[in-house]
């Protein structure tokens, strides 16, 4: 199947930063900054911007094409014990044709449920030979593409896509976000994509659209990567700055909050491991274009994804603070 369907401090903010957001996100990293170069004397410590991500792969490369079930309506009424005309000729008229992919979704699988309950009732004895190899066939197509209607479902939808838009800021480190909704968003999206073969579990178009709605309110994924992405690039300045100037006699360096790096570390780890999981947990192979930028920007293993470059950050700079001594706390 193809793919398809900084006198004492002169800060220079990136251009990527600069806005509302962006300001608030530089905040605590201009304080800090300010503390160490106010301890050492050196001068301000040189601050660069930190690169965006990448944009997301283009619809035609995230997304799978999957062939069009055509067959007249005199064959359909045919298979009408089946309970599938009424659902077909919703599909077909012309609000069907420009449904969300939500509603697309909610419609393949709700017609992959009666077709197979259909063939393992009664009805197949009432219907002649050619209907029911009819059957048969129409069911065993629904079944094969029922993952990759899922699938487009999540990666063609705007809230999905916009998760990761570029046109985003990072977050204030010391005000981060609460995701749980968006969590429940993703577990109900990961229970829809379980379940899909269940007979027995039946989705709800309002809640599916709640929750989407939710994951639309923000684009939670980029803002999480950016988030990472800025401190690492702050905390290697701060780490050069340590390393490259010896600190006067007597000088200790001020207490840091580390929380409030532990609670970006727990709301990264959270977010991103659902969103793997969304990707991975298919019983499809993604797109190869979903495969790269999954490791490359997605990946809780991959040395030079965002998670791993702030988890190596944050121990470099944890060496370098421990060769000058910490104040006494207050």
């Amino acid at each position: 199947m193809k793919r398809y369907s900084r006198a004492t401090l002169q800060w220079l903010l990136p251009l990527a930063l600069l806005g509302c957001g962006g300001h608030q996100a530089e905040a605590p990293w201009e304080t800090y900054h300010q503390q160490l170069a106010d301890t050492l004397g050196n001068g301000p410590i040189a601050s660069s911007s930190p690169p965006n991500i990448a944009a997301f792969p283009e619809q035609e490369a995230r997304l799978f094409e999957i062939d069009e079930t055509r067959d007249s309506l005199l064959n359909v009424y045919a298979l009408r014990e089946c309970e599938i005309t009424s659902l077909v000729a919703a599909r077909n008229n012309q609000l069907g044709k420009v449904a969300p992919p939500s509603q697309q979704w909610l419609y393949e699988r709700t017609l992959w449920q009666r077709l197979t309950l259909c063939e393992t009732s009664e009805v197949p004895d009432t219907l002649s030979e050619e209907n029911r190899e009819r059957l048969e066939r129409l069911t065993a197509v629904k079944t094969a593409q029922l993952p990759y209607v899922s699938w487009n479902a999540i990666f063609d939808s705007d809230e999905w896509k916009d998760s990761f838009a570029r046109a985003s800021h990072p977050l204030n480190i010391d005000a981060l976000p609460d995701i749980d909704p968006q969590l429940n968003a993703l577990r109900y999206l990961q229970r829809m994509v379980d379940n899909q073969f269940s007979l027995a579990w039946h989705q709800d178009s309002a809640t599916l659209e709640q929750h989407l709605n939710t994951l639309r309110a923000r684009p939670l994924t980029a803002e999480v990567l950016r988030t990472l992405m800025l401190a690492t690039q702050r905390l290697n300045e701060a780490s050069d700055y340590l390393n490259q100037h010896s600190a006067p006699n007597g000088a200790c360096l001020p207490n840091w909050n580390q929380q409030r790096l532990d609670a970006l570390s727990d709301v990264a780890q959270r977010w991103l491991t659902a969103v793997n999981r969304l990707i991975t947990r298919q019983p499809i192979s993604p797109p190869e274009a979903i495969q790269a930028y999954r490791s490359e920007w997605l990946s809780l293993e991959t040395s030079s994804a965002p998670w791993q470059q702030f988890q190596t950050a944050r121990a470099t700079h944890e060496r370098a603070r421990s060769e000058i001594s910490n104040c006494a706390p207050d």
